[in-house]
């Protein structure tokens, strides 16, 4: 849609569901960094693309070792790559465009979420959040977990060493940590189960900083905005906290150590808290003062405008809304289904959300043109009114116009070399981004070809039975004449033309005779009829054959 024929004070949020996906039953869903793509985890063990243009499928990814559940899907920075967990404790990477198998790993707990390194091209290198663990860094090249700390000892200097193992032993029973990389993935944000944000350092394994929450309620789901500007935290509490990123864009390791010289006669814990007060503040929160209801899926929109959250009740599909200020601006009611999952589109106002019964639901806009826009002194009418023209309302240069000074410097240079900021600016133009998937047509099996062969004669069969086939066949198309077969004769045979003497003797075979007529009418009879049966298997040869 054309934004500047739209009424400005429209929210650009979505209103209305535009239509639904349906492949199989449907767990989770992400778009790539585009949002041209968009990728669905089923709950067979199957993934499946969408082109989101067209709504076409564009491609099926399935590992025939595994048949559990998807839990997560995530998309690599320039959308060549895919990662997966499942249900069954696999982590499985795939190439997009090829639809193979990078790796594959297996956990020791099931992982509810994974993501993929956003710093990285071509990342190997992953975010995962078990159900009964710490947060891990797995890296599939060399096939090693690190567990990430989710608390901070009273005592620094009893920080235990990081684990780092093939496969790290099950602890006891671990209220689940949520876990996110930064924008540049430099660092990793871990919300614990004390309602804390510990800033982690994941090729060391050191925390470098702490922020502390209100309420000290676990914190379930943790995410940064597209811009890296803002952090989003969903609580046990029923609260949705904004924070707002202090930390630059690009050197942020550097930035955290020199926060920490500059602060002296501080050690331990409070100096941790003191560095985390200097990279997140407190910006907004949110929640239903009346209902009090849990969260689900929290996330920004894609330029970090608004703030959704899907309710967590059961039976209903309520999408809430709110702007950056803290006020709701929109509640999306959509069916009398539970919704697991949603996410939205990085570019336009468009949200997907996840129903119960696996469907995709695409929440869009509803757009309302103004006209007005067109010219400032458009005016729209609500009745029709009387106008009266001016007198030089329709000449070529009307007067009005000619007494205009044009103020146009037509020597002015057009500036056709700068390229304007958008909102992918971050991306490396050196690395080529994956945003479509090429269609490729499905050959028919050996099954599907034999059917068709056999429907085919099968047709082939109902049309010759048919009473319009019989009729063909009764005019000589298909079947003999019945002169032919009285006569004995095969089909196709020719039949001659009675001779001259045959017709006379006919002709005169209507005629009245004189004396006996018994005698007269048997000889005309059989010389008749011997005159036909010459004709017939043979006659004359210069006769004029019929049909």
């Amino acid at each position: 849609m054309n934004a500047p024929i739209i009424d400005p004070l429209q929210g650009d949020f979505p209103e209305v569901i535009e239509e639904y996906l349906e492949h199989g039953v449907i767990k989770c869903v992400a778009f790539n960094h585009r949002g041209s793509l968009l990728a669905a985890g089923c709950a067979d063990g199957g993934c499946v693309i969408w082109d989101f243009e067209t709504r076409g499928i564009a491609k099926e990814i399935r590992d025939s070792d595994c048949s559990a559940a998807i839990t997560s899907v995530s998309w690599s920075k320039y959308g060549h790559r895919l990662l997966v967990s499942a249900a069954d404790k696999s982590l499985t990477l795939w190439d997009v465009s090829t639809g193979e198998k990078i790796a594959r790993t297996i956990l020791q707990q099931t992982p509810l979420q994974a993501r993929l390194n956003p710093g990285l091209s071509s990342p190997s290198l992953c975010l995962a959040c078990p159900l009964s663990s710490a947060p891990m860094i797995v890296d599939f090249d060399i096939d090693c977990t690190t567990l990430l700390p989710v608390s901070v000892p009273e005592m620094p200097d009893v920080l235990a060493p990081p684990q780092r193992s093939k496969c790290p032993e099950s602890n006891p029973p671990f209220s689940p940590a949520a876990a996110c990389f930064n924008k540049c993935g430099d660092l990793v944000y871990i919300g614990n189960s004390k309602g804390e944000i510990l800033i982690v350092d994941y090729k060391s394994v050191r925390v470098l900083a702490l922020v502390s929450a209100s309420g000290a309620a676990p914190v379930k789901n943790i995410v940064f905005s597209r811009n890296g500007q803002y952090l989003l935290t969903n609580s046990h509490d029923r609260t949705i906290r904004i924070y707002e990123n202090l930390l630059p864009a690009k050197n942020v390791l550097k930035s955290l150590e020199d926060l920490g010289k500059n602060i002296d006669g501080l050690d331990g814990i409070e100096k941790m808290k003191t560095v985390g007060s200097k990279c997140l503040t407190l910006f907004r929160e949110f929640q239903d003062s009346v209902t009090k209801m849990h969260w689900k899926a929290p996330c920004f929109s894609g330029d970090g405008e608004w703030v959704v959250g899907g309710s967590a009740c059961k039976g209903e599909h309520k999408i809430y809304i709110w702007d950056r200020a803290g006020h709701l601006v929109k509640i999306l009611e959509g069916p009398k289904e539970a919704l697991i999952d949603l996410a939205w589109h990085p570019v336009h106002p468009i949200i997907v959300s996840v129903s119960l019964a696996g469907l995709v639901y695409i929440w869009a806009k509803d757009y309302t043109e103004n006209w007005s826009a067109f010219a400032p002194d458009f005016k729209e009418l609500e009745e029709n009114e009387e106008y009266v023209e001016r007198e030089d309302e329709f000449d070529l240069i009307p007067e009005t116009e000619k007494v205009k000074v044009l103020d146009v410097n037509e020597d002015e240079e057009v500036d056709i070399d700068t390229v304007e900021k958008d909102a992918f600016s971050d991306s490396d133009t050196s690395v080529e981004e994956l945003r479509y998937l090429p269609a490729e047509p499905i050959p028919d099996t050996n099954d599907q070809q034999d059917n068709l062969v056999e429907s085919i004669k099968l047709i082939e069969g109902q049309i010759s039975a048919s009473p319009a086939s019989e009729e063909g066949g009764q005019n000589g198309h298909h079947a003999s004449s019945p002169q032919a077969e009285e006569m004995g004769e095969t089909r196709g045979k020719r039949k001659r033309k009675p001779s001259e003497k045959a017709m006379e003797l006919q002709a005169e075979k209507a005629k009245p005779l004189k004396g006996s007529g018994k005698t007269v009418r048997a000889k005309n009879r059989a010389a008749f009829d011997q005159e036909t049966d010459d004709s017939i298997n043979g006659g004359d040869d210069d006769d004029d054959a019929y049909y």
